[in-house]
């Protein structure tokens, strides 16, 4: 990875949480203490806590774990702002900060917004980096009904000409950011502008393989190292001995990764009939309400094939199979979705136990 060492050897396994007030630090000292490398906090300001508040909480109660949202989008903050708001977890954590973004769905839905499109996105992504390494940005001209008029309004005896994060230690490397993708265009953007590319798109190696290969060909036509960039995946894995249960268990998050795939009326990526079926329902039932939740109208569109093959579903021994599958295509880490909220909440515990007992270690060197 560029500009970046690694936490431990082998791939990194990145867990998620919830920026619910007084929660945040117990999930992070649990993360690290069962030997996860790195949790992330959604970005959702409707329907949980501030991920930042959540972030520097977490960089408190741990001392190794790295910390990132999943994800941030392009349109509540300014870029300023959560260039800011990620430097300031990096700098409370001593370097473990990672900005996770993407155009945006339930945090921009609950504002009733559709994500961004891929050139806002683009720029968006463009300047937050330029903020996060120290450089001096243009201002943007005010937009729409309500913006503040240009400073030069007030007629300063000084006032700045660019727009920068002048605090900013150069004792701390810079935060990476990391583009969370799904369509080819945002895939090659995040290719093209970003450190790291982490990609949702399901479990099946065909798939992941299709997104790998997108990335380094963007790369290609920028004239970048094809290589150059750290690749990962959002996955959906439930460990669990009975596999009806874990496909219970795993339906209501998988409903909510799958709809991304279709979530514009079209499949992205390669699929099966099948599957694009499956997916296009999804779309079409797709419920906010029931926003990765357990027992959502879009679950009752999967059938157990496709839960099998867009998701890790089942016994540790298949879990630990498939997801090598996925390291051997080109991955350097992952981010495990488990259960979905709202799940008899024994048997995710149960599923939770056995994926750190006994499929994590079989990710890890010998």
């Amino acid at each position: 990875m560029e500009g970046e060492e690694r936490v431990t050897a082998g791939p990194e396994l990145w867990t998620t949480g919830i920026p619910i007030p007084g929660l945040a630090a117990r999930l992070a000292r649990r993360a690290e203490d069962q030997g996860w490398d790195g949790m992330v906090l959604p970005d959702s300001q409707n329907l949980a806590g501030d991920p930042y508040v959540g972030l520097a909480m977490a960089a408190h109660a741990t001392s190794r774990l790295r910390l990132g949202t999943g994800v941030t989008n392009p349109y509540t903050r300014h870029p300023a702002v959560t260039a800011a708001a990620i430097a300031s977890v990096h700098a409370e954590s001593g370097g473990r900060a990672v900005l996770g973004i993407g155009r945006g769905d339930s945090s921009l839905a609950h504002l009733g917004l559709a994500p961004a499109p891929v050139g806002a996105f683009a720029r968006y992504v463009e300047r937050v980096q330029l903020y996060l390494s120290g450089a001096e940005v243009a201002f943007d001209p005010p937009e729409g009904a309500g913006a503040p008029p240009d400073v030069g309004r007030l007629r300063l005896a000084g006032a700045p000409a660019k727009s920068r994060l002048e605090w900013l230690s150069g004792s701390l490397p810079k935060v990476p950011v990391d583009v969370v993708a799904t369509g080819p265009r945002v895939i090659a953007a995040g290719a093209r502008l970003a450190d790291r590319l982490t990609f949702a798109v399901g479990a099946d190696p065909d798939r992941v393989r299709w997104a790998v290969e997108t990335a380094r060909r963007a790369r290609a036509e920028a004239g970048l190292d094809p290589g150059g960039i750290s690749l990962g995946a959002y996955v959906n894995v439930v460990a669990h001995p009975d596999g009806d249960t874990a496909r219970q268990l795993i339906s209501g998050g998988l409903a909510s990764f799958a709809r991304f795939s279709a979530m514009h009326g079209t499949v992205a990526g390669p699929a099966s009939e099948d599957d694009r079926r499956v997916l296009l329902e999804v779309q079409r039932s797709y419920d906010m309400a029931g926003h990765f939740r357990h027992g959502s109208p879009q679950s009752a569109a999967l059938t157990d094939g496709f839960v099998d093959r867009f998701g890790v579903a089942g016994p540790p021994g298949l879990c630990t199979r498939r997801l090598r599958l996925l390291l051997d295509v080109g991955l350097e880490r992952l981010v495990v979705v488990g259960p979905a909220a709202g799940a008899d909440r024994q048997e995710t515990a149960r599923a939770a136990s056995c994926f750190v007992e006994e499929v994590m270690p079989g990710l890890r060197p010998a």
